[in-house]
Parts: structure tokens; C-alpha cells; sequence
């Protein structure tokens, strides 16, 4: 029997209705928190004033982005956001790949699962408990560290100020951090791994190394791929909680970035046109970051994104 459009539509929401249900809470975050505030865009282009609303709001054009690249601060904001945005990608988000791989060759599963859950717990904390857990060991008032240091050598660093210090130690919570987390997804592709490939290999005299270089990493190329394309969406999001509670006057000029900025101009100042032109900015960047990724993960014979 035939049936038009509107009656095979009707069939196979019958037929599915409970799994469109459940999506419906997730599509209700979507539609609030992602689409609906890009309007909101649009004072970006305004001299926006919250009492005359987003409508009759002065219209300004590209004027405060004018004033975003003719401020002198834009390009240090710009050094120090690309410089962690490097430092992450370069030094963090090939650590969870590892352990993921470190993690699938052991083979006493009650120590497997021992070290999964002590490498996770971190995750859990928040980064005011991160920042105190480092005040605590790294200042020079009583600092764990720094009492080793001056044992020996009978002086202090202060790691806390030393604009050459903060980004070691950003990078250093971040891994601490977020570390064994980021390993879930790596274990969960190497878990659909068949089994017999390594046996085959193993039959033709293959060690760990190989099999791990020829069989475990090709096999999660692709999750690779796609993971390190969506980071490319946040590439200029190096975490403002984080920064924020490390900054100090010491560290400011290389620990102050777009996102505190944004905090520091737009919520205590008032600069909310201002603010979203500089959102707008790291936006453009991501959708560029984005493409560059997905098109360079296709040249590299992964299936990519878009």
C-alpha cells in the first residue's frame, strides 16, 4: 500500500515517539542557550544601553570593532590567548591519547581500574580547589615546594608572580586537572578493537610497540581526527575560571586573555556592545579554526566533520 509523505511521517513518529520525547529536553537546551542568544549578536554592531533595549539601541556599524583592534591591549590579549591555545594543543591534548593507550595495555584489570579512577577524581574538582591545592604548595609564605627549595638552596621562587612561571603551571593544572578524563573517549574507541588483530600480529612475531604503533593508534585515527576538530571550535577558550583565579599583578601581562578581559571590561565596566564585539571576533576565528581542521584532517584521508 501506498502512503503519502504526511502519513509515512505520522507512521514513523508513532513508531518512535518515546526516542523523540526523550530528545526533547536536549533540543529545548539547544534552541534556549545556543540559538536564541544569537540575537543578542547584534549589539556587537550597537551602542547598546540596557534601558532602551536591544531595539532601540543606537546603531554604531563596525565601531566598536574599530575600537577592539586600535586598543593596544588587543594585541598582547592576542599573544597570551594564542600562546596557551598552542600550549594546550601541543602539550595537553596529546596526553589523554597516551594514557588512553598506556591505560589498554595493562592487563590486571583491578589495577587498570584503580589507576582510571585515581587519574579521574581530579576532574571533579573545581578550579578554585585546583588554584588553592597550588597556592598551598607553590607560595613562598609556607608552600610545601618552597620550603623543600629553601632547604636547599636557601631561597624561594615565587611561582605565583613569575610571569615565566604562570604557563608551566596553567599547563601543569590543566593536566593534573583534565588529564585522566579526556581518556574515555580513547579507551572507548580502543575497546571496539577486534581482538583477533592481535593475535594475527602477535602470530607474526609483532611486540607491544608494534602493535600498538599498527593496530591501537590507527584504529582511533578517527576519533582523533574528530576530537582535535571540535577542540578547534574553542581554540581562543583557554578557561577563564582557571585564569582568573591565578592572575595576579605579578603574572597580569602574560596571564591576561580574551576571556577575562571580557569579564574585566564588560561586567565591571558595562561595555556589553564592546565585549560581544570581542565574542564575535573569537568566533570568526573558531569557524575558521574549524574548517582549516576538518580540511586538513580530509587531506590526511579521515572523514572529517562537514
Amino acid at each position: 500500500m501506498n502512503l503519502s509523505k504526511r502519513d509515512r511521517l505520522k507512521k514513523i513518529w508513532l513508531y518512535d515517539k518515546w526516542l523523540y520525547i526523550l530528545l526533547l529536553p536536549g533540543l529545548l537546551y539547544y534552541v534556549l542557550f545556543k540559538l536564541l542568544p544569537i540575537w543578542g549578536l547584534a549589539i556587537a554592531f550597537q551602542n547598546y544601553q540596557p534601558f532602551l533595549g536591544l531595539w532601540k539601541s543606537k546603531w554604531v556599524g563596525f565601531a566598536n570593532f574599530q575600537s577592539l583592534f586600535a586598543d593596544p591591549i588587543f594585541f598582547r590579549l592576542l599573544r597570551n590567548t594564542l600562546v596557551f591555545a598552542v600550549i594546550n594543543i601541543v602539550f595537553f591534548f596529546p596526553l589523554p591519547i597516551i594514557l588512553a593507550l598506556l591505560l589498554n595495555e595493562l592487563k590486571n584489570q583491578v589495577y587498570k581500574k584503580t589507576v582510571q579512577t585515581i587519574i579521574y577524581i581530579p576532574h571533579f574538582f573545581s578550579w578554585i580547589i585546583v588554584a588553592g591545592i597550588t597556592y598551598v604548595l607553590f607560595t613562598t609564605e609556607g608552600g610545601a615546594v618552597n620550603n623543600v627549595i629553601f632547604s636547599l638552596s636557601g631561597s624561594k621562587v615565587n611561582f605565583l608572580s613569575d610571569v615565566h612561571l604562570l604557563r608551566p603551571l596553567i599547563l601543569g593544572q590543566t593536566i593534573w586537572k583534565e588529564g585522566g578524563w579526556g581518556t574515555i573517549i580513547f579507551l572507548a574507541a580502543l575497546t571496539g578493537i577486534d581482538p583477533n588483530l592481535y593475535e594475527a600480529a602477535s602470530i607474526d612475531g609483532a611486540n607491544r610497540f608494534h602493535k600498538l604503533w599498527n593496530i591501537s593508534l590507527p584504529a582511533i585515527a578517527p576519533t582523533i581526527a574528530i576530537l582535535l576538530i571540535l577542540r578547534m571550535g574553542s581554540f581562543l577558550d583557554v578557561g577563564f575560571e582557571q585564569l582568573f583565579v591565578m592572575i595576579n599583578a605579578g603574572n597580569r601581562d602574560v596571564g591576561e586573555v580574551f576571556d577575562t578581559y571580557v569579564y574585566n571590561v564588560g561586567i565591571t565596566q558595562g561595555r556589553f556592545s564592546f565585549t560581544t564585539a570581542v565574542g564575535m571576533f573569537k568566533s570568526v576565528v573558531a569557524c575558521i579554526m574549524v574548517v582549516s581542521a576538518n580540511w586538513w584532517a580530509k587531506k590526511a584521508g579521515q572523514s572529517g566533520i562537514l
